[in-house]
């Protein structure tokens, strides 16, 4: 076995699965164990003494040996998961099936989960098409359900391959007979669309929909696609269509999942008795459930009998009895077996001392063994030869590039092969396929779309309602426009072309908006009014960020090897987003003059993780830090963060707060003078005069816009020379962030920890039992719980309820009007694990972290608002146990379809991700607001989020072209200047998209909004791939409405601000500014006139110049003249 021992040499490559794998091929008894298996007789064989992800490595080394099909029976679906994502990464996607049960949850046999029923028919579907060689991974309760027979199955799947003829007509009879839905666009299996010759079919047989383009009668081409984004994903040759043969076939016969498989079948079981044990709760739940229905019905012949759709333990016992079994788990069930035995152990746990696991690596080293660390990122690996380079250089591990569930020390092949979650005790998530539902497409699409009713805003009329897209006649020709209501119903037909100036108006929730009036300045004012405040507000940051760029500061040095074993033991994968945050930190710490950085991330997206790593930076370098945080629970909280992170370090942390005496307080400050302590937390108590640090290098500022006006004037003083890093949780818009380049340094964390469990959202209607069942599950598992509700006057009935219900609880009260000290002293217990349920009013949004509570019950949740609700869901969820989320309400037919919806798009939306952003604009206004002050949130009202930041960007843009051109004279100097900020195009011309293209009205208006907001070529170019991809080749109209935006391009270059062609002419009219008729552009227009003095004029027309083209007949021809003029070589397109 010298062979794999003499891998360890360090190779700057990690190690591929094929090589590892190849490792197990070629050891003798992995291929004595495999040839067992090849000719295994009716004899069970036993494999003993596997550890860890060992069993999968095997697995996946013997299916290359033995070309057969293998059912793996693991415990539960949990393991199952885990198991088949191990085996995946070893072997690739396209052979291991996952086959789960189709319930939502075991043993309620009411509501199937659409996402499992098509993984089911999937992996069915491969094994009857290619019954030799796959790999099915399951668990018992899933085995438990009947499958139908694989007659059944191909009576009733439909094969389409590229090159055949194909009656349209005829797959649509198909298709409706076999309950597929038709619908506008392919969402879920089991939907389909026709669009002229593209068909969209979503079948139960494959996780992604089919697009079959046809050509005539022929099938031009077969694309699998994505239901998110409706592009395509890959081509395809073959593929088969087939019904939901779980609930359709229900009266045909059925099988177990071994009788379907082929009599080769290897079944390997990890604990054959348990398996036996599920099969009969299984199956005796679901005669209870047949005789409950028998008895409320009074008739048998309505449901199926449980030996119809379940497998028996005795019936399973039956099938094993002649097939090839291997038994790979720690208890054995069959006596008389042929026995394997693997010497191996499990991955010990280091504690993450890295001392500890250098040493144990250095001595398997020493012993022959190979040495290999499966990581999820390569740069947790580099981390890793960072730190052992410093502790052990003689140390040598290679790095494999997939990861696997638990690590394991192979003693028969020498092999150590380790996880790295499991050396930096982090929660390791495994990947299960996204699941599509049209609910959750829908939802995104209408926060997204406009509908109806709308309130928008026209940046150059106001707010007004949208009332639709309308078909107009101009000139004989069909074009169509976006009809506006203002006030007094006066009424706006908009063209297509200037679609990028409206936008849906988004103001505080709830409130509808004041409508502006035609014809009247009132718009102008408002936008006038607010200009002027905004420049004001950005005066101030950018001279604040002038005067801090000239001033000298403390540079920091580099990072120490410290530094890198600290980054590495974070409990959660780093995000890309927070590797950013932390790099821009660390620079701008490292720079001469003091650095002053806001961090914005969501709630639970590990900010504190940014200020831990910054504020150890500061202390390598004996640099004392003040972390500054509003409230006295917070301080303690940060304490204990901060304490637990820095355990293993030479750091030494302190707080001050209210609930230390007088005598502490002065002891801490004393030590704090003398340099004794490294960091100190605290409320503005450690902001004040008579707090001395002896050398303070950094400020840490938890939620700056919550402290009063008297603290933040003491803290511009402080962060003229010492660096500042601030932390929000307040989300600032992507796009406010470019526009404040230069004004303000920020850093967004918009992206969830991967590995993060999402919060199980559920919705009920209010139900004392579901209270009961949560409360006690969650309590039973050690941990806490939030009860959230919203009326003080009766939280304490609500209290007495909880009690009633779960009489050992000890239950805790906090609301609002409670005094600070008291309301301080429930929130530390609760904390401190002396209350199991705190009742509360939704003061719990801000801030409190506690890992130990993972489920919160949101009580009358109909009552709040999106945001809300999601920072309160935010509470739990923060350690990597599962966490739940109950919203409670009145029946839903009491609730408005507005709360409906905003209740379904939560439970929808269970990951903390992007869908999200789209409907809480009304977290950005708040965002924006903390940024900028407070009375920023009433002006965003008036005009709307789109328009005020419009004007927040003019106003900095014109302060930088002004008051500080020599600040950024850089930035100037790169930047071409646009002429004109927009140009309005006006044609007679056929330009729209026609109905036989896209027959959904929504879909065009969302098509055109697109269209008009594309902001260069490249947008246009992946626009234009898609509109192909989902409906087709281009029609003409179409062709000519893509090149109007080019149109508009070419004009903001030339100047023109306004291009109209009509009866075959071009007008172009110029912008009034004096010394654009002294540049180089005109200069070109008046050559190209005065080179085409027959088909050109330039004329003045009410005092303004415009230039006149005949003979115009398309947009490509205008585009064919123009594009010259702009100094860009190339054609129109």
């Amino acid at each position: 076995m010298e062979g794999a021992a003499s891998v360890g040499t360090f190779a700057p490559f990690p190690v591929k699965a094929v090589d590892f794998l190849s490792l197990y091929k070629s050891d003798s008894l992995v291929q004595n164990l495999a040839e067992g298996i090849r000719t295994s007789s009716s004899k069970p064989i036993r494999i003993k003494g596997l550890a860890g992800s060992l069993d999968a490595v095997l697995l996946a080394a013997v299916y290359k040996s033995v070309r057969s099909s293998h059912l793996v029976v693991l415990q539960d679906k949990e393991e199952a998961a885990y198991f088949f994502n191990d085996l995946q990464n070893i072997l690739g996607e396209k052979e291991v099936f996952l086959f789960p049960m189709s319930y939502k949850r075991p043993y309620e046999y009411d509501e199937t989960e659409n996402a499992n029923v098509l993984m089911r028919a999937e992996a069915l579907n491969h094994l009857s098409a290619h019954p030799g060689s796959q790999i099915i991974i399951s668990y018992p309760e899933a085995i438990s359900e009947k499958v139908i027979t694989k007659k059944t199955l191909a009576n009733n799947t439909f094969i389409i391959q590229r090159g055949q003829k194909l009656d349209r007509t005829f797959l649509e009879e198909f298709l409706h007979d076999s309950d597929f839905e038709k619908t506008e666009f392919v969402y879920e299996a089991g939907n389909f669309a026709v669009r002229g010759g593209i068909i969209d079919v979503f079948s139960f047989a494959h996780e992604l929909p089919y697009r079959i383009e046809l050509s005539g009668e022929e099938v031009d081409s077969i694309r699998s696609f994505d239901p998110g984004s409706q592009l395509s994903v890959e081509s395809l040759e073959k593929v088969s269509l087939m019904p939901n043969v779980q609930t359709r076939l229900v009266q045909e016969d059925r099988q177990s999942l071994p009788e379907f498989m082929t009599t080769s079948t290897r079944i390997w079981i990890k604990d054959v008795q348990l398996t036996i044990d599920v099969l009969d709760t299984c199956f005796e739940k679901a005669s209870k459930r047949f005789d409950h229905i028998v008895k409320e019905s009074g008739a048998a012949g309505l449901a199926l009998s449980p030996e119809h759709l379940f497998v028996s333990a005795q019936a399973w016992l039956a099938n094993l009895k002649d097939a090839p079994i291997i038994e790979f788990g720690h208890r054995s069930y069959f006596s008389n077996t042929t026995t394997f035995e693997f010497r191996s152990g499990p991955q010990p746990s280091f504690n993450k001392n890295f001392e500890l696991l250098a040493r144990n690596l250095v001595d398997h080293q020493r012993d022959g063994y190979a040495n290999f660390i499966a990581a999820e990122q390569s740069r947790q690996s580099d981390r890793l030869h960072g730190v052992f380079e410093e502790i052990e250089p003689d140390l040598r591990f290679q790095s494999l590039d997939f990861a696997l569930r638990q690590g394991f020390v192979d003693h028969a092949l020498k092999i150590v092969c380790y996880t790295d979650h499991q050396i930096f005790e982090r929660f390791h998530r495994y990947k299960a396929k996204e699941k599509f539902s049209k609910a959750k497409a829908l939802t995104f699409r209408e926060l997204q779309s406009l509908q109806p009713g709308d309130f928008v805003t026209h940046i150059d009329y106001g707010i007004c309602k949208f009332a639709g897209l309308e078909k107009k006649e101009v000139n004989g020709r069909e074009q169509e426009a976006v009809r506006l209501v203002f006030r007094d119903n006066d009424m706006l037909y908009a063209s297509i072309h200037s679609l990028h100036k409206i936008s849906r108006y988004s103001g505080k929730e709830g409130a509808p908006p004041v409508v502006s009036k035609l014809g009247t300045d009132e718009w102008e004012n408002k936008k006038s009014k607010v200009k002027g405040k905004v420049k004001d507000i950005a005066r101030d940051l950018i001279q604040l960020y002038a005067k801090r760029k000239t001033s000298p500061g403390f540079s920091f040095s580099p990072d120490s090897f410290l530094q890198a074993e600290l980054e590495s033991s974070f409990l959660y994968e780093d995000t890309p987003d927070q590797a950013s945050a932390t790099e821009d930190v660390k620079k701008d710490m490292e720079k001469p003059h003091p650095m002053d950085r806001l961090v914005c991330g969501d709630v639970g997206f590990g900010k504190t993780e940014v200020a831990i790593r910054a504020a150890f930076k500061a202390s390598g370098d004996g640099k004392q830090i003040a972390v500054l945080v509003p409230t006295t629970i917070l301080a303690m909280q940060h304490f204990r963060t901060f304490s637990e992170r820095l355990a293993n370090f030479p750091v030494k942390i302190d707080y001050v707060s209210r609930f230390k005496s007088e005598k502490q307080i002065k002891e801490i400050l004393q030590n704090t003078k003398a340099g004794s302590i490294n960091i100190l937390i605290g409320t503005h108590r450690i902001v004040s005069k008579d707090v001395e640090f002896k050398n303070l290098g950094l400020l840490i500022i938890d939620e700056e816009q919550k402290f009063g006006v008297k603290v933040k004037d003491r803290l511009k003083e402080l962060r003229v020379n010492v660096d500042v890093l601030t932390l929000t949780a307040t989300p600032i818009p992507r796009t406010l962030h470019f526009s404040l380049m230069g004004a303000r340094d920020l850093s967004i964390i918009a992206t969830a920890p991967p590995n993060r469990q999402p919060v199980t959202t559920e919705l009920h209607a209010y139900d004392e039992r579901i209270i009961r069942d949560a409360v006690s599950y969650e309590l039973k598992r050690g941990g806490q719980v939030f009860f959230v509700h919203n009326r003080v006057s009766d939280i304490e009935s609500i209290a007495n309820v909880i009690f009633r219900l779960v009489p050992d609880a000890r239950i805790g009260i906090a609301h609002g009007q409670m005094e600070g000290d008291k309301l301080e002293k429930v929130m530390m217990r609760f904390i401190e694990g002396e209350y199991d349920v705190l009742v509360s009013t939704n003061i719990i949004e801000s801030g409190l972290d506690i890992p130990n509570a993972n489920t919160i019950i949101i009580h009358q949740a109909h009552m709040f608002g999106l945001s809300d609700l999601h920072q309160m869901r935010g509470r739990v969820g923060r350690s990597n146990k599962k966490a739940f989320c109950y919203l409670l309400t009145p029946p839903a037919s009491l609730l408005s379809s507005d709360s409906r919806k905003r209740l379904a798009a939560l439970e929808e939306f269970s990951e903390l991700g992007d869908g999200f952003k789209v409907a809480m604009r009304d977290l950005d206004i708040r965002g924006a607001g903390n940024l900028l002050g407070a009375e920023q949130s009433g002006f965003i009202t008036d005009l709307g989020f789109d328009t005020y930041h419009k004007i927040l960007d003019d106003a900095i843009q014109e302060l930088k072209e002004d008051e500080f051109k020599d600040l950024f004279a850089e930035e100037l100097s790169e930047k071409a200047k646009l002429l004109v900020p927009d140009c309005i195009i006006e044609t007679d011309l056929e330009i729209l998209i026609p109905d036989n293209y896209v027959s959904s009205t929504r879909e065009r208006l969302q098509l055109y909004a697109t269209l008009d907001n594309i902001k260069d070529e490249s947008g246009l170019s992946e626009f234009i791939a898609s509109l192909k991809d989902r409906f087709g080749a281009l029609p003409p109209s179409v062709e000519e409405l893509i090149q109007t935006v080019r149109l508009r391009w070419i004009g903001e270059v030339l100047g023109m601000d306004k291009i109209t062609i009509k009866s075959s002419k071009l007008r172009a009219t110029f912008i009034q500014q004096d010394s654009y008729f002294t540049s180089d552009v005109f200069g070109r227009v008046l050559a190209f006139v005065q080179k085409h003095p027959r088909q050109c004029r330039l004329k003045e027309h009410g005092n303004k110049p415009s230039l006149i083209i005949e003979n115009i007949l398309s947009v490509d021809e205008a585009l064919v003249l123009l594009k010259p003029l702009t100094g860009q070589t190339g054609a129109a397109n």
